[in-house]
């Protein structure tokens, strides 16, 4: 073997420090970007022809694309002004779920129009999680079918479909006509108010669970507590990792509550200002 090879690359993995030869140590701190300072003290909410915009001290808001942040329901300007006005010495943009959403509608940076957004509520349909249910551990198909069945009874009878739980890995059959009378729900919302959808249908992996929170048959807390309730049932098993798993259901609480805002905010033709007029 080549002496002089070897001492080579052994010197090529060591750090000269004052004047001595030092290896590394293994396992070192992975560098990560820091989130941007917050750069402003005030946020405000303007009132123009076009809709309400957001000011950051005297610098109006923008999306990542540059497109000036205009919406057309004031509550909703107000909470993304909120948002902002949260923020402490650095930007957390991962929190800002509400800013997120808003940022999507506008730049639409995948140009997605109305049909393609409806078309993969509708292919989620069938991978739908409160379809999928088991009859290997009788515990967990009770529990399933007390708390899962209600809600697939309630999707039913609200948008007049025969959507049917499977017990196997199976997908679900679901007809033309069903996709058809989901489809004609999904087309009355506008462009903006199908992202919200959308955000709430990734969140919980239920199109049946997204629509029960945002018609306002579970709240927020259950919706995401169902969305899990195998995963609970094995933590009972297998123990609970409270800074990972408590983490998980907080982060899950967040974003669904942020697209049960967004897509009410949309949907509401009553702005404060009116309101304060009357």
């Amino acid at each position: 073997m080549n002496t002089n090879l070897v001492l080579g690359t052994v010197r090529s993995f060591c750090l000269r420090s004052r004047g001595k030869w030092q290896v590394p140590i293994s396992g070192s701190v992975r560098q990560y970007a820091s989130p941007p300072k917050r750069f402003y003290k005030k946020t405000s909410v303007l009132c123009t022809d076009n809709g309400y915009e957001i000011t950051l001290d005297h610098r109006k808001l923008k999306t990542p694309k540059g497109t000036l942040f205009t919406v057309k329901s004031e509550p909703l300007a107000i909470a993304v002004a909120t948002e902002f006005d949260s923020q402490k010495e650095h930007i957390e943009r991962s929190r800002m779920h509400l800013s997120a959403l808003c940022f999507t509608a506008l730049d639409n940076p995948n140009n997605l129009s109305k049909l393609d957004m409806v078309n993969y509520l509708l292919n989620f349909i069938a991978t739908d999680t409160v379809l999928f249910q088991y009859d290997d551990e009788q515990d967990l198909q009770d529990l399933q079918h007390n708390e899962w069945d209600p809600l697939i009874a309630w999707f039913n009878q609200r948008f007049e479909t025969n959507l049917q739980k499977t017990m196997n890995i199976t997908p679900p059959l679901v007809t033309d006509e069903d996709k058809i009378k989901i489809a004609k729900h999904f087309q009355s919302y506008n462009l903006e108010t199908l992202h919200g959808f959308i955000f709430a249908v990734d969140t919980l992996k239920s199109i049946v669970l997204a629509c029960a929170v945002i018609e306002q048959q579970i709240p927020v807390e259950k919706a995401v507590a169902l969305a899990r309730l195998e995963e609970e049932y094995q933590l009972k098993f297998w123990g609970r990792v409270e800074w990972a798993h408590d983490l998980s259901q907080q982060e899950l609480q967040a974003r669904l509550a942020a697209a049960v805002l967004f897509v009410h905010f949309n949907c509401s033709e009553n702005f404060i200002k009116e309101k304060l007029i009357l």
